[in-house]
């Protein structure tokens, strides 16, 4: 897949999930054979105002070979200002947040919010493009539950220059209830002559293969299904994954969250993680009581390492 002009190792890439796209699951995503890496979304005005949290969002690792940026916001010129800024020079991508369907995003005409303004979101597109690197936006099909604007919505990002879509195939009032419209993001592949990436509901290999084939996209979108799963992406490419049980997955993503941030940052993060690295594993929920009693790294690690329970193979069968 292509992407203006960086050529990208795949077509299977990693979300910009709020909470839980951090450096480290970035790193085991990229490893596995994720194509390309998304931060999860930074704040535009965090970024030009100095919020001490947002620059948290922003480490790499050597795994992920093209990284994109995700920023939100509805002003144009603080979203090209924080698109200029130091901090994302290292990013090859800045992608704009025009999905996310959180009431308070949408009530700062953020996010979803934009679906609803396409002049502004047009504007937005523009005015970041100064910076100088491809420009890219993840989008719902729609606002309203029973609406469907994305195509017009696909082809005026388009024509204010936007390199590629990414599009979710839920409305914002839908959150992430019901089936992702395959047939929707089909229509809007068809409708745009730029790269579209298609998201929702992909959670194995078959889900990703089914995605690519209905909905003919350049490109595939996996969220939740790589929480807890980043060797998806290895099951997905066939791309080599050296981690042999959950455990080892698990102590690496701790490894490289403590080398970017403090112990309480690491521990508490990492509490939300292993909720989904023990999803289904027999015996995970005493891992789990373990995890989220921790208070300190050596008792969040001892919990891991001394469990039976992430001794499950990564790859099953």
């Amino acid at each position: 897949m292509k992407i203006d002009g960086i050529t990208l190792s795949g077509d299977a890439v990693f979300a910009p999930v709020a909470g839980y796209s951090d450096v480290g699951l970035r790193a085991l995503c990229a490893e596995a054979g994720a194509a390309l890496t998304y931060t999860e979304m930074v704040s535009a005005k965090g970024l030009i105002y100095g919020n001490e949290h947002t620059e948290d969002l922003l480490h790499t690792t050597g795994f992920e070979k093209t990284t994109a940026v995700q920023i939100f916001g509805c002003e144009p010129e603080i979203m090209a200002r924080a698109a200029e800024s130091e901090a994302l020079a290292k990013f090859d991508i800045i992608d704009i947040n025009m999905g996310c369907p959180v009431r308070k995003i949408v009530g700062n005409g953020e996010g979803s919010a934009l679906l609803k303004n396409p002049l502004l979101a047009a504007k937005i597109v523009r005015t970041v493009r100064r910076a100088g690197k491809p420009v890219t936006v993840k989008f719902r099909i729609g606002f309203e539950k029973n609406s469907r604007t994305g195509v017009d919505f696909a082809k005026v990002l388009q024509d204010a220059g936007a390199a590629a879509l990414t599009v979710h195939g839920r409305t914002r009032e839908q959150f992430y209830e019901g089936k992702a419209d395959r047939d929707y993001i089909a229509e809007v592949v068809r409708a745009v002559e730029i790269p579209v990436i298609a998201n929702g509901d992909v959670y194995d290999k078959e889900d990703y293969e089914e995605m690519k084939a209905h909905t003919g996209a350049a490109g595939v979108m996996i969220a939740r299904g790589a929480l807890g799963n980043p060797q998806i992406f290895s099951e997905i490419t066939g791309m080599p994954f050296k981690y042999k049980k959950v455990k080892d997955i698990v102590l690496e993503h701790i490894r490289i969250l403590s080398s970017f941030h403090s112990e309480t940052y690491v521990v508490n993060n990492m509490k939300k993680h292993i909720a989904y690295y023990c999803k289904g594993i027999r015996g995970g929920k005493q891992l789990k009581l373990e995890a989220f009693a921790a208070k300190s790294l050596k008792e969040l690690e001892r919990a891991v390492t001394n469990s039976e329970a992430l001794d499950a193979p990564v790859f099953k069968g």
